[in-house]
């Protein structure tokens, strides 16, 4: 798989949505253990007003639309913080740009690229902070590194990334949010906005190993 239509980045973040919103109770569990508990009923909510939104959008033909809205649709619908990040990692990279038909992997890696610049501009959180940037970053310089013009391997390494980028949390003292008040007593704990954000590259990379008919390792 070379390139990402507007079709398939419709069907790619559908498939994402549901596997976020299937996702809710692991989230939710999570993030009761340092923080608000809401965080997996907020991702659901968000990405199921996503999902509503892109099965409605009239002439879906540019790429970068479907990512401004489905991110549009989850800042208004989910309110506080993971609206705004969540939201912001889909439109963040979108904004501004010509419309287009497609992505190539250099394409969409900008796309991603793009968002990541956004989260931090609006949230100012680093790697090492117990956030989803702790995630997010991660796989997008897998993303930036990876050779060649493949989405399965391309998200299978931003996959890979994000995950240990995820685990990494648990050994981290918390510089935002709620668990930022508990100090070392959030260690050992994953926090759930990186959880999600591994989340959401793993349901890419799946995607596009289903549609591409080809299997990336574990």
């Amino acid at each position: 798989m070379e390139r990402l239509t507007a079709a398939d980045a419709r069907e790619l973040l559908l498939y994402v949505a549901d596997r976020v919103i299937e996702s809710k109770p692991y989230l939710t569990e999570m993030d009761r253990a340092i923080g608000d508990g809401d965080h997996g009923i907020a991702m659901a909510l968000g990405m199921g007003k996503a999902r509503e939104t892109l099965q409605t959008l009239e002439g879906g033909s540019d790429v970068y639309r479907l990512f401004c809205e489905a991110g549009m649709a989850m800042m208004m619908s989910m309110g506080g913080a993971s609206g705004v990040i969540f939201g912001t990692l889909f439109s963040g990279g979108a904004k501004g740009r010509s419309p287009s038909p497609a992505l190539d992997c250099a394409a969409f890696t900008e796309l991603m690229a793009g968002g990541l610049s956004a989260v931090q501009r609006r949230g100012g959180a680093h790697v090492g902070d117990k956030t989803m940037v702790d995630a997010l970053q991660p796989a997008v310089e897998a993303m930036e590194a990876f050779p060649g013009n493949d989405f399965c391997g391309l998200l299978g390494a931003a996959e890979k990334a994000a995950r240990a980028g995820a685990e990494s949390t648990r050994n981290l003292v918390a510089r935002f949010g709620r668990a930022k008040s508990l100090g070392e007593r959030a260690l050992g704990h994953m926090d759930a906005g990186a959880a999600s954000t591994h989340i959401i590259f793993r349901a890419m990379r799946d995607f596009c190993v289903r549609r591409g008919g080809q299997e990336d390792g574990k």
